[in-house]
Formats: structure tokens, sequence, C-alpha cells
């Protein structure tokens, strides 16, 4: 038997044994690479001088308004080391974010029948934002949670109409517009049709006549996308979906985000902004149904990358609601914010991260079609990317799969690699002639052994 070879790629791999201690150096992002915009083929975020944006965000929202100074600095310090790019936050927060003061006392409206802001606390709301400036993150920044639109299983109250909507989001383009790390994210886990819609529009196209320099995106309610109700919109940049934290199969993806990436009559980038969280009772139903851990963060962040996506968020159930002693727990969560800081989960982020920014962007795009094998299984869905010169396949459960290079426009001698996605390290396998068709076999198989292949001319 051939002995397997290990090798490092410094860029952007490690040896299991250290995994735990692969860590981002300096800042996260570069902010010299100017503002973001839309790739020229609408595929993908990029910075003012062409430098390729990879979207890597966590779920806190509840930032602004449950941490104090000291614990926002540990949380962001946490991210950054992380390699996280983006952290998305709610100003007016979900858990009784208009009514319950935040950590230092302070509500973030005097009125709520006028919206008018209280200067008090949108002074913190800067203090947070600049604060992840200095480590190089972005803050998706969501002016409301949507139960201030929509009640529904929120706290509310509902506050906004187009009006006040138009005029809040006038207010916040205008002192946000200079601050280099803002991503505007419109919405906050409601739909965005039949009598939202107004609000939402409004919201939106106040942000972008008062702050043209930084894009702007919706966040949809569970299993939905916004391209469902705003493609049109000229305010909206790119898409967000949200698969959440029920589905624990491949159809979820194919039902959003590939009907997003194959949106034809106007292209936008996409991506999952809310999958299944870590330590989340799947379905709510932990006793039936159990936890979703970091299996499942892998999981539905290779789904999301290979088939298309700009970017890809990752959530923790303690942590978006910051979840400390005293507090009742929304949503039967089960640990607190600072403890979950490390789960394994988290740990897994970086190493897809230095994979996506390592190879080319602009020539990227799902290939599917490369896997010849049977592949019907969507809890097993094996997922395929090319580029110029490259693929990656995806192995959800480790395996096997027929692999046909030609249909990734790989020619000639191509090399085969596994990389470990729970350590970032890669073990070579040898070369192959891309003519004929590739039989991949994992190094290890089942639950917990998911790889990905990755395929180099």
């Amino acid at each position: 038997m051939k002995k397997t070879v290990f090798i490092l790629l410094a860029a952007f791999v490690l040896s299991s044994a250290n995994a735990q201690e692969e860590l981002w150096r300096g800042k996260s992002v570069d902010f010299s690479h100017g503002k973001l915009i839309v790739s020229k083929n609408k595929r993908y975020l990029e910075h003012a001088d062409g430098t390729p944006f990879f979207y890597l965000g966590d779920t806190a929202w509840e930032l602004f308004h449950r941490l104090n100074e000291a614990e926002v600095d540990e949380y962001l310090e946490n991210r950054r080391a992380k390699g996280f790019t983006v952290i998305q936050a709610v100003i007016l927060a979900e858990l009784d974010g208009l009514q319950t003061p935040d950590a230092n006392g302070r509500l973030p409206l005097k009125n709520l029948e006028t919206v008018e802001p209280n200067e008090a606390y949108f002074e913190w709301v800067d203090k947070v934002i600049r604060k992840a400036e200095e480590k190089g993150m972005y803050i998706g920044l969501l002016p409301t949670w949507g139960d201030k639109v929509d009640k529904q299983w929120g706290v509310g109250p509902e506050v906004f109409t187009p009006e006040t909507a138009a005029r809040y989001g006038a207010w916040l383009g205008g002192r946000y517009k200079d601050f280099p790390n803002i991503i505007w994210v419109n919405g906050g886990d409601r739909a965005g049709g039949g009598d939202n819609f107004p609000v939402w529009d409004a919201l939106g196209k106040a942000l972008r006549a008062a702050d043209p320099n930084h894009l702007i995106t919706f966040h949809p309610q569970g299993e939905r996308s916004s391209s469902e109700w705003f493609q049109e919109c000229e305010w909206l940049d790119f898409n967000m979906i949200q698969t959440g934290h029920c589905q624990r199969s491949y159809a979820i993806y194919d039902h959003l985000l590939v009907k997003d990436y194959n949106n034809q009559k106007r292209t936008k980038p996409t991506f999952d902004a809310e999958p299944r969280y870590e330590n989340h009772p799947i379905c709510w139903q932990p006793d039936s149904l159990g936890w979703f851990d970091d299996v499942d963060v892998r999981q539905a962040m290779y789904w999301n990358l290979f088939s298309g996506a700009m970017g890809h968020t990752y959530g923790c159930h303690d942590i978006w609601q910051m979840l400390a002693p005293g507090r009742e727990p929304t949503g039967q969560a089960r640990g607190y914010w600072r403890t979950s800081l490390d789960l394994p989960g988290a740990f897994d982020l970086i190493y897809a991260r230095r994979l996506m920014e390592r190879f080319d962007w602009g020539s990227r795009a799902p290939a599917l079609e490369m896997i010849v094998s049977e592949n019907d299984s969507d809890a097993d869905k094996k997922v395929a990317l090319k580029g110029k010169g490259y693929a990656f396949v995806y192995f959800p459960l480790g395996g096997k799969a027929e692999i046909d290079c030609r249909k990734g426009g790989l020619t000639g001698e191509v090399t085969l690699s596994w990389m470990d996605p729970r350590t970032g390290s890669v073990r070579v396998e040898g070369k192959r002639n891309a003519s004929s068709v590739i039989v991949a076999t994992s190094p290890s198989s089942g639950r917990g052994h998911d790889w990905v292949l990755l395929i180099q001319e």
C-alpha cells in the first residue's frame, strides 16, 4: 500500500495536534483595501481595490444591549482571534430591547411613538463599532429586530410605520455613513412581504439615500431568502438566506441558496446568514432530537460555501442572546455566552476561511456535475466547487465518490489531497490523470468524519 504523505500548506492549514491553537494574527480585515462593493460577476463581495472579501459572520444579536465594555472587549477579541470578519448585531434588540435598559442603564429611544433616538445609547453603539474597527471587523448592523415591525412571537412593541422607518433610517445613515466597518442588515427574522414590505422598503431606501458608502442586505425569517421580496429593490446589494434551526438536509440549500444563485433575471451574491446554531436544540426538541454540534456547523458551512455562497455566518445559541447567570434562557439555551465562546465548531471556521481565500475567486462556481456517482441523498449530499486550476469536493459523511475532473475544467495531471475540516491538516493522496473519472475514497467515514477533497492542476 502506498504510504500517505502528510504536508502542511502554510497559508491555510495546521497539524491536527495543534488545531485548537490556530488563531488569526493581527486585524481580521485590512480596511486599507477600501470600501466593500459587489464584484463585477455579482457573485461575491470585494474591496474597492479588487481584493476579495470573505464574509465570515457571527451572530451577536444582543451585543449592544446586554454586554458591558469589558465584556464587549472579551467577546470581540475572541472572535478576532478565530478569524471572524463580520459581527452581526442589533441596535433595537430582540429581548425587550426597547424597555429593558442596556448594561449602562440606557434605553435606545426617548420616545417610542416618534422613534426618537437616545443620544447616550447611540454613543455606546458608536463605541462598540469603533472597538470592532480596531480589530479589523465589520459590524453587520441591524437597525431593529423584526418584532418592532411585526411582533408575532417577539416582545415588541411594534413602533415602526413606513414614515417612522424612513425617518429612523435617514438618521442612522447620516450618523454612520463615514464609519469604515458597517454593513447594513435591514430586517430581523421576519418576512418582508404583505404589510411588512412598505416598512422594510422605506427603511432600506432611507439608508441608501443617506449612506451611499455601505452595502445593504436583509435578514429574513427561517427557511426564507431576502430575494423573495426584495430582489428587484435597488437598495438590496446582496441576499441573505436563513436555513434556520430545524433542517439537517441539503434540500434547504437547494430550495434557497441554489435558487438564489441561479436567478438569471437579476444576479446578486447570496449566502446563509443564519444556519443551525451550535448548542441549539434541534427544532427546539432536545429530548427527542438532541442538539446541534460542531458536525452540524461544518456540514452547513461547506454545503453553503460549495454551493456558490459569498460567505457564511456561524451562530451559537448561548452567544446570540449573551446568556449569563441570572438571565432567563431563550429557546431552551443551556450554556453561558462566555463559556461557549470556544465550542469546537467555532474553531473549525478559520480553516474554511483560509481555504476559500487562498484560491481564485473570479472563476469560482458550483460544480455538482463533477460528481458522477450516485449522489441523491440529501442527508449525505456531496457538493463540489470549481475554479481556475482547482476544485473542492465536500464529503459530509466521508465515503467514496466518482469525480469527473473534465466537468470542472481540469486537464492533464492533477494532485489529490484530503483536508480535515476539523484541524485544517492536509494529506496528499497523489497524482491522477484528469482525463479519466477519478474514484476518491476519504481517509475515514461516518458522522463526524467529513472531509474536503482538494483537486489541483
